[in-house]
C-alpha cells in the first residue's frame, strides 16, 4: 500500500468549491477554478488519497455562448439532463435564509481510479417544497445580483456542511476552501464546536478549534476581486450572523461581510497559488502568514491521444509515477514532432470545418484561449498591426486562433470580443484569425494540444498562476508569455518557451505607471520576429527540441499531484 492510500485510511478531506469540472458534458464550472478543482479531487483519485468534493448544482450552467455576426456575445442557458450523469442521494438538510427553511439535496459523481473512488456531491436547492426563489440558486453560476450571490454562497458553505452530515461523514480532517466563496462553512463548524462544549456564545477557544480544521486558498490577487456583502444584507438573509460583540472582527472587515477574510481568520493554513502570487497577497493581506503551493494539472486528463501514446511507449508506468515524465527528454525528436502534427491537424480540421478558415498544417499557429476580460490583454498582439502585418509577410505565414467566454455582467470583455471579430479585414492574407465560440473543457483539449505556441499576456501582477499554459506543455506546446503567475517559475529562455517584456526583477520594482501595452507588444514582436518564428520556419528540429524540454522539465513539475502533495504535506497534517 503506498504512502498515499496509507494517509487515506486515517484522514478525510473536504474540498469546497464554487465551481468544479468534472465532466466537460457537466456545466458546473466557468474556467480556472473549476478546473483547478476538478483537476485536484482527479489525482486525489489517481494517489488514493481520500477527499470529498462539495459545489452547487447549477441547472443553466455559467452560459453557452454564442457569438453572432457582428462579433456580439449571446448567453444562452446550458441546457443539460443531470440524472444523467449524477445520482440523487436520499438525505434532504435544511438551512436558514431570511425568514425561510430552505431545503437541500445532493447529486453525486464520482471520480473513479482503480480501486480508489472521490466522491464529489452538487448541492440542489430545485425541490417543490421550496420558495420559487430559493429554486432558482441552483440556476445560473455566478449569476444574480449580491442578494442571489450570498444565499448561493451560503448554501455551498452552511449547507455543504450540513449535507456531509447528513450523508455521514462526521469525522472530517479537514475542510479546504478553494477561494472565498465557501467561507460561511467556518459558521457552520463553529456552530458545531459551540454545540460540542455546550457554550451559547462563542469563545476564543471555539475559533482555534475551527481553525485547526480549515484550510485556505486564495486565488485573487486584487483586493476589488474579493466577495464582500454589505452588513444590512448580511443580517438580512443570514439573521443569525455574529455581527456583534468581541469576535466582531473575526467575521466582519468595516461594514462588509469580507469572505477572503473570513476564510483568513479562521484557517490554520492559508496559500497562494504561486510563488509569485503569495508574495503579492502578503501584501495585500499583510497580517497573515501565506504559504505558495503553485498550480499544477491533471496530466491524464489534459493530454493528447498522440503524446499518450510516445509515454506509454517510453515511459514505462509513468501514471503510477508522474514525475518520471522528465524521461520524455529521451523521447525522439522526430516522433514529438509526428505526434504534435497529428494534434495539429485535428484542430485545424476542426477549425476548418466549424468556421471554413482554410488553415493549412505548414503555417505558424498561435493560441490564446481563457476567459475575456481586460486585465488578460487579449488584444495586446494586435496593437500595432502594420508590424504584425510585416512580420506575417517577411518571416511567414500567422494563424491564430482565439477562444474565451466574457462573464455576462463585463461589457468590456465582451466589446474585446467584438474588437477582436473586427479585426479580420486589417489583417494581410497571411494571417488567419478565428475566434472559436463556447469555449469549455472539450475546446480548450483540442486547442492546448494543436498549436505551435501557447500565447498568454496578462498585466502583471494579476495573474495568480494560470494553468492553461502547463496543459499546453504536456501536450509540448511552448508558451510565450508574460513573466506573471506560474510562468515566472516555469519559463527557462529558449528551452521551455519565452518571455515578453520586464523580467522579474524588474516587475518586482515595477509601479503602475510602468506597466505599457505598447511596450509589451513590442517585446511580443521582436520575440516572434527575430527568435520563434525563424526557428520554427527554418529549423523545426530546434523547434521540437523545445517542446520536448516543455514536456520533460514543466510536464514533470507543474502538476496536480505534485500539488496535491505539497498540500498533504504543508495543510492537511
Amino acid at each position: 500500500m503506498n504512502h498515499f492510500k496509507k494517509n487515506a485510511l486515517s484522514r478525510v478531506i473536504a474540498y469546497f468549491s464554487m465551481e468544479i469540472a468534472v465532466d466537460e458534458r457537466i456545466p458546473t464550472y466557468s474556467g480556472g477554478l473549476g478546473v483547478l478543482a476538478g483537476d485536484t479531487l482527479n489525482a486525489a483519485a489517481a494517489v488514493g488519497f481520500s477527499m470529498v468534493g462539495v459545489s452547487l448544482l447549477y441547472r443553466k450552467g455559467y452560459f453557452f455562448q454564442r457569438i453572432d455576426e457582428e462579433g456580439i456575445q449571446r448567453e444562452e442557458p446550458v441546457e443539460w439532463i443531470v440524472d444523467d450523469f449524477l445520482v440523487e442521494q436520499p438525505p434532504r438538510v435544511k438551512i436558514r435564509l431570511e425568514k425561510r427553511e430552505v431545503t437541500l439535496r445532493a447529486w453525486l459523481y464520482e471520480i473513479k481510479h482503480q480501486d480508489h473512488t472521490v466522491p464529489v456531491y452538487f448541492l440542489d436547492t430545485d425541490l417543490a417544497e421550496n420558495d420559487p426563489y430559493d429554486r432558482t440558486l441552483s440556476g445560473f453560476l455566478y449569476g444574480g445580483d449580491e442578494r442571489y450571490r450570498l444565499c448561493q454562497e451560503a448554501v455551498l458553505g452552511i449547507g455543504g456542511v450540513k449535507m456531509l452530515r447528513a450523508l455521514g461523514y462526521e469525522k472530517i480532517d479537514r475542510f479546504h476552501m478553494n477561494e472565498g466563496h465557501s467561507s460561511l462553512l467556518t459558521l457552520e463548524l463553529l456552530r458545531e464546536q459551540m454545540a460540542a462544549v455546550g457554550h451559547e456564545q462563542a469563545s476564543w477557544e471555539d475559533i482555534e478549534a475551527v481553525r485547526s480544521l480549515c484550510v485556505f486558498t486564495t486565488h485573487t490577487p486584487v483586493a476589488s476581486g474579493h466577495d464582500k456583502f454589505p452588513l444590512g444584507l448580511v443580517k438580512q438573509v443570514l439573521p443569525f450572523f455574529p455581527v456583534h460583540g468581541e469576535l466582531r472582527d473575526i467575521f466582519c472587515c468595516g461594514d462588509f461581510l469580507n469572505m477572503t477574510y473570513l476564510a483568513l481568520n479562521l484557517s490554520h493554513y492559508i496559500n497562494g497559488v504561486a510563488k509569485r502570487h503569495s508574495e503579492v497577497s502578503r501584501m495585500l493581506f499583510s497580517h497573515y502568514e501565506i504559504d505558495a503551493i503553485t498550480n499544477g494539472v491533471h496530466v491524464p486528463s489534459w493530454l493528447s491521444s498522440p503524446i499518450q501514446k510516445l509515454f506509454d511507449g517510453y515511459i514505462p508506468r509513468w501514471k503510477e509515477d508522474i514525475f518520471s515524465i522528465r524521461y520524455a527528454i529521451s523521447i525522439p525528436l522526430k516522433e514529438i514532432w509526428e505526434a504534435h502534427l497529428i494534434n495539429k491537424r485535428l484542430l485545424l480540421d476542426f477549425v476548418n470545418r466549424e468556421k471554413n478558415m482554410g488553415m493549412d498544417i505548414d503555417n505558424f499557429t498561435i493560441g490564446f484561449a481563457r476567459r475575456m476580460t481586460a486585465y488578460k490583454r487579449p488584444e495586446l498582439i494586435f496593437t500595432r498591426l502594420e508590424r504584425l502585418n510585416a512580420i506575417a509577410r517577411s518571416v511567414g505565414p500567422i494563424q491564430l486562433i482565439f477562444a474565451g467566454k466574457a462573464h455576462p455582467k463585463d461589457e468590456e470583455g465582451k466589446k474585446i470580443i467584438q474588437r477582436i471579430h473586427a479585426i479580420r479585414p486589417s489583417l494581410v492574407p497571411e494571417i488567419k484569425l478565428v475566434f472559436l465560440e463556447n469555449y469549455d473543457l472539450a475546446l480548450a483539449k483540442r486547442i492546448v494540444a494543436g498549436v505551435d505556441l501557447w500565447l498568454n499576456n496578462p498585466k502583471p501582477p494579476f495573474e495568480a498562476s494560470g494553468t492553461s499554459g502547463m496543459k499546453a506543455a504536456i501536450n509540448g506546446v511552448p508558451s510565450l508569455s508574460v513573466l506573471d503567475g506560474w510562468w515566472i517559475e516555469g519559463c527557462i529562455e529558449g528551452t521551455t518557451g519565452w518571455s515578453i517584456g520586464m523580467d522579474v526583477f524588474q516587475l518586482k520594482e515595477a509601479k503602475e505607471g510602468d506597466y505599457s501595452n505598447d511596450r509589451d507588444a513590442m517585446a511580443l514582436y521582436d520575440k516572434l520576429e527575430k527568435v520563434i518564428m525563424p526557428i520554427f520556419y527554418k529549423n523545426p528540429e530546434a523547434y521540437a527540441l523545445i517542446m520536448r524540454s516543455c514536456i520533460a522539465i514543466n510536464g514533470s513539475f507543474f502538476n496536480a499531484q505534485r500539488m496535491l502533495m505539497q498540500y498533504v504535506l504543508k495543510a492537511y497534517y
